[in-house]
């Protein structure tokens, strides 16, 4: 009875939705686009950390640095995760990923404020550099990138 339900040779059981390869392909741009522009900030908040505070900015603006890479490496994943799902799905998953990334982001600050080996300004400032440069990056990537803003269904 299960041979009845399959599909016959050649045939596709189901073709993928036609938005999921768009949004995959526009996040790989995005990737590509702010890595080092990411990378560039990062390492520019901690060399002028270092002159001015020396190794405690150092130190606290790598992390700043590190803990916003992973925010913004954690919106492209999301981006390929629920490309080809439903766009009210799509809609949840983003907004419970931005609420999720600014409550650990709230948390980190939290918790490092007050060890005397971090300065909190250098964490602070670096973190928020990366997350705008990248952000920037993410939008001209999104320029750049042709790619249909709306995908007619077959």
């Amino acid at each position: 009875m299960s041979e009845a339900s399959e599909p016959a040779t050649g045939e596709q059981a189901e073709p993928e939705n036609p938005h999921a390869e768009v949004v995959r392909r526009l996040a790989t741009a995005m990737l590509r686009t702010a890595v080092w522009p990411g990378v560039a900030t990062v390492g520019l908040g901690a060399i002028v950390a270092t002159v001015l505070v020396g190794v405690p900015g150092l130190v606290g603006a790598l992390i700043g640095g590190f803990v916003a890479f992973g925010s913004s490496l954690l919106t492209i994943w999301l981006m390929r995760f629920s490309g080809g799902m439903n766009p009210q799905f799509v809609m949840v998953i983003a907004l419970g990923g931005y609420v999720g990334k600014m409550l650990v982001l709230l948390v980190v600050m939290t918790l490092l404020g007050g060890i005397d080996v971090i300065h909190r300004e250098s964490l602070a400032f670096t973190m928020l550099a990366t997350v705008m440069v990248w952000a920037g990056a993410e939008v001209v990537a999104f320029k750049r990138t042709k790619i249909p803003t709306i995908v007619p269904s077959n």
